[in-house]
């Protein structure tokens, strides 16, 4: 398979209070983005639970995209700092496992940066674009689906 023709998946978990917002101003605005991401909405950033990207990877997701409030601005005072730390961690875990860092960004946007959160999609896009599909083996994509435990009546 040529990268030409390669759409990535790429989910994306925004803070409900700014970058949520972004999107939505994008959107409303008609502003073009690539219809890649697929977002799913957190309460703040600092919820984001590193499984939420390890899962998204697991099932098929090409690159993950966490964003959230400025450092400053959060609504919930430090905890985008929190989602930093996270996001620095996870590129470290991610990276001993194979995966390009670059599949992994980090997107501060404020409730009014619709034109540079729709940018910042189309960048990331692209860039996932280029580095292919990510590949990662069946086996984690079955460990979902697989039952832990089977209950009989």
């Amino acid at each position: 398979m040529s990268n030409e023709k390669f759409e990535p998946v790429i989910i994306g978990f925004t803070c409900n209070w700014c970058s949520y917002r972004a999107a939505d101003m994008a959107g409303t605005a008609r502003m073009k983005y690539a219809p890649n991401v697929r977002l799913i909405r957190l309460m703040c950033s600092g919820r984001l639970d590193p499984t939420f990207v390890m899962k998204a990877f697991a099932n098929g997701a090409d690159g993950v995209l966490i964003t959230g409030c400025h450092p400053g601005d959060c609504h919930y005072i430090e905890q985008n700092y929190k989602a930093l730390r996270r996001f620095q961690l996870l590129r470290r875990v991610l990276n001993q496992m194979g995966v390009e860092p670059g599949r992994l960004k980090l997107l501060w946007a404020s409730a009014a940066e619709g034109a540079i959160f729709a940018s910042e999609i189309n960048k990331f896009v692209e860039e996932v674009r280029a580095l292919g599909p990510l590949g990662w083996p069946k086996e984690f994509q079955q460990v979902e689906s697989t039952p832990v435990m089977e209950v009989t009546a």
